[in-house]
């Protein structure tokens, strides 16, 4: 009897969580070397060759190319990460590197973010070359690192130095998107077709080094907390994208419910849980997250730091950095700490016609509708190459799970279910576009 991808899917998540792949971001953490050998050996086992590239000890990518039939076909990229944001135990109610099953979910780091979505393509990779299905196309497969700290170590690296390994693609599919949510009473499939930019910004604000018991007006640590203030409260205006409006028209369509852009809460009240997820993709953003001054209780800093995480909307990087320094004002000097761009690109074509095909092949007549991601993907990277990237790790959802909550959340899970409705949707999309 032949092994279907919705057979191992489940295991495959369970043994990825299980690797800790936690990245803090400063290259402390343990890498990703022992899940790319995991990944590696997975993918060897059924005949298809790999290369491992290290950008730094222990930070492990890995690569694999499936020839397809036609190759005059553009390749495409089906790419996932190996990292993971870092978990407190004590904060869990189960071991967050445990893979446990438990009420019919798989729980832990990575659950959804996005170990899931690497076990889907493994487990459809491993079904294509054990029953020797080829692909209309090239099909190269990406297991990249750091993705959850911008990509330096992983798929961005490669791109500037390993470009030749992406020859001949065009288009990609990772995270996040393809996940279900009800709708009106429709159950609807979210396609991520764009995705803000990332501008993490440092702040330095400047100042006179005293005595704590002085009398100081010149004082770092106030000129930042003004400038963190003005910045973390400052209210941006609601501005649609081609996507949103998209998205929104497909949402009134579904409701009856207009866009209000003086009271958006009434139209994101008909999204159940994911509001939040779409909620953020209607303006600019810019949160503090990170602040550092001094070294002794009785000794003013000469200077103050402070981190913010900006994301913008596609085309307006440089506008919001401008906004951002004009609300920190004199004295305090505003750099990137890491940037990249923003991303959009049309809900149309034959890869988004195949994408809703896989999905109506499980789940006949659910909508499918475009969204903006409010974080950042690899397909930023890839970008760069001139390909083309959409979101699409397909999971039906249970109403009751906060599915988008629970990116870099606590208590992290996915149903099994909803592992192997998504190994049979990325089966019928890989084995047919």
């Amino acid at each position: 009897m032949s092994i279907m991808p919705e057979d191992e899917v489940v295991r495959i998540c369970q043994e990825l969580i299980r690797i800790d792949t936690s990245n803090f971001g400063d290259n402390a953490g343990p890498g990703e070397r022992v899940a790319a050998e995991y990944t590696a050996a997975l993918i060897e086992e059924v005949g298809l060759a790999t290369q491992t590239f290290e950008a730094a000890p222990g930070r492990a990518s890995v690569l694999a190319r499936m020839e397809g039939s036609d190759s005059s076909l553009p390749a495409l990229v089906v790419h996932g990460h190996l990292d993971v944001v870092p978990a407190q135990k004590e904060d869990w109610s189960v071991d967050p590197f445990g893979g446990e099953e438990k009420d019919g979910l798989i729980w832990g780091r990575g659950a959804v973010d996005m170990k899931d979505m690497d076990a889907m393509i493994l487990s459809v990779l491993r079904h294509m070359k054990r029953n020797g299905i080829k692909p209309k196309r090239d099909l190269i497969f990406g297991f990249f690192a750091d993705e959850e700290a911008g990509g330096n170590y992983g798929a961005s690296w490669l791109v500037d130095n390993k470009p030749e390994l992406f020859e001949g693609a065009t288009e990609a599919i990772s995270e996040v998107g393809g996940f279900s949510s009800t709708i009106g009473g429709q159950r609807t499939y979210l396609l991520q077709t764009a995705e803000k930019g990332i501008s993490w910004l440092r702040l330095v604000a400047h100042g006179r080094a005293g005595h704590g018991s002085q009398i100081n007006t010149d004082n770092a640590v106030t000129r930042l907390a003004r400038a963190v203030s003005k910045i973390g409260d400052y209210s941006w205006p609601i501005e649609l994208t081609p996507t949103t409006r998209q998205f929104l028209d497909g949402v009134t369509e579904l409701t009856g419910v207009e866009f209000d852009p003086d009271h958006p809460e009434v139209l994101l009240a008909e999204l159940g849980t994911v509001a939040r997820f779409v909620g953020a993709t209607l303006q600019n953003t810019s949160n503090p997250t990170m602040l550092k001054s001094g070294y002794k209780h009785n000794v003013i800093p000469g200077t103050a730091e402070a981190v913010v995480d900006v994301r913008t909307l596609p085309g307006q990087q440089d506008q919001v950095l401008e906004i951002v320094r004009a609300l920190a004002g004199e004295g305090v000097d505003v750099s990137y700490a890491h940037k990249d761009v923003s991303l959009e690109v049309p809900f149309s074509g034959n890869l988004v016609d195949s994408m809703i095909d896989a999905l109506h092949s499980q789940d006949p007549g659910a909508k499918v509708l475009p969204y903006t991601l409010s974080g950042g993907t690899d397909n930023k990277s890839l970008s760069r190459l001139g390909i083309t990237g959409y979101g699409f790790a397909p999971l039906q959802l249970p109403d009751e799970l906060d599915f988008t909550g629970m990116f870099h959340g606590v208590d992290e899970r996915v149903p099994v279910d909803s592992l192997r409705f998504g190994a049979k949707v990325l089966t019928r999309l890989l084995t047919t576009y």
